[in-house]
């Protein structure tokens, strides 16, 4: 029996040391060479890969992921029209880098700038922007910061708008990843990040050629969108993400040693998701049978109703792990209107709370009137 168990107790040790062997080969295999990275789901945020996630470091032009995003932001408040001219100050059209080779006291339509910032990462055009935003770039810059606060980004601070070095410049790749999911919250910003060449046209019909710097927008499929980045002090930088199915992740390699090391760290790293991870649906946008919402004072007691998204789970592939939503609903009075929010789809994965997705009436409901009231009384009498 003594010798059965040692047996065994051995297997079981040497199954579980093979394991961590494996497991460290693997984590040296994905490991970038660089000087950080991350890897992270985009809807649910979870970290999947980390390497000094949180470490201080010059992020190049991955700085303009900020700037994309005021800019986005700015045109979805309804305080900036694409097709807006935008002047250009002697400022902006001498920056010099990355540029499209703007003329100082020209216009372009704001489409157009914003566009060359997405494709050619032109700081010209960077510096346009933040002063037709905010006036100018100082004051773009004090947005730029106060936006990283509210995303939570602790490890980061602008100094300008394009990412050129400047003293008191930093970012990490957490706070990389987490700006970058916000820009991929606006669907116009696909239109121009999946653009593979493009120009831009001066006054007299000059034109500046722009080719897309994300190269894996073009070598790997799904890839549909990042920034790249590029300083001596910096290094090669990538951030950038990729979409396969429901599944969406976010990618960031800081500090590459060679342009080609940083595309190849972030391509591992899209690798190892789309083969160990996926999204489990829980329900599909606008489909949500069999609930309803109770409505007091109504026509009808209660409302049909439906997710305002789809709700899907991240987790590893051949989990067992229990995935189920509750809803919630508000205290109701008639009249609803259809579209409106009536509550929340609680979803729950091992019984810990990770989103919540809104839920709308899928009908009107009118308000209940005392000629129904009569009308109920009426039919409830035996004739």
């Amino acid at each position: 029996m003594k010798k059965v168990m040692l047996l065994f107790f051995s297997a079981v040790f040497c199954f579980v040391f093979a394991c961590g062997a494996v497991g460290a080969a693997a984590e040296e295999a994905l490991s970038p060479a660089c000087k950080a990275a991350y890897l992270c789901d985009w809807r649910s945020g979870t970290a999947v890969y980390e390497k000094e996630a949180d470490r201080h470091l010059p992020i190049a032009s991955m700085c303009k992921i900020m700037t994309l995003l005021l800019c986005f932001e700015e045109a979805d408040a309804g305080r900036l029209a694409w097709d807006e001219r935008i002047p250009v100050s002697p400022e902006a059209s001498g920056m010099g880098g990355s540029q499209v080779f703007l003329e100082a006291g020209g216009e372009y339509p704001a489409e157009a700038l914003i566009e060359s910032i997405c494709i050619a990462s032109a700081n010209d055009s960077c510096v346009a922007m933040a002063e037709r935003i905010s006036g100018s770039e100082a004051l773009f810059v004090n947005k730029m910061n106060e936006r990283a606060k509210q995303l939570g980004m602790e490890n980061t601070v602008f100094v300008n708008c394009t990412g050129l070095p400047a003293p008191g410049q930093y970012s990490c790749a957490r706070d990389v990843a987490a700006m970058l999911s916000s820009l991929l919250c606006h669907a116009k910003y696909y239109e121009f990040s999946k653009i593979r060449l493009d120009t831009i046209e001066h006054r007299g019909g000059r034109e500046t050629q722009m080719t897309n710097t994300n190269k894996l927008v073009r070598g790997y499929v799904g890839c549909d969108g990042g920034k790249t980045g590029y300083t001596s002090e910096a290094g090669h930088c990538l951030a950038a993400t990729a979409q396969r199915g429901h599944m969406r992740v976010v990618a960031v390699v800081i500090g590459a040693p060679d342009s080609d090391s940083r595309f190849q760290g972030v391509r591992n790293l899209f690798d190892y998701a789309f083969a160990n991870y996926t999204s489990r649906p829980v329900f599909e946008e606008g489909v949500l049978p069999d609930e309803f919402c109770p409505v007091t004072g109504g026509k009808k007691a209660e409302a049909a109703v439906r997710p305002a998204q789809a709700g899907y789970v991240f987790c590893a592939r051949g989990d067992s792990d229990e995935i189920f939503f509750e809803a919630e609903y508000k205290k109701l009075r008639a009249p609803v209107r259809a579209g409106e929010a009536v509550g929340e789809a609680v979803i729950y994965k091992n019984n810990v709370e990770i989103d919540r997705i809104p839920l709308l009436s899928n009908e009107d409901i009118a308000k209940r009137g005392y000629l129904d009231a009569l009308q109920e009384i009426a039919g409830s009498w035996n004739w």
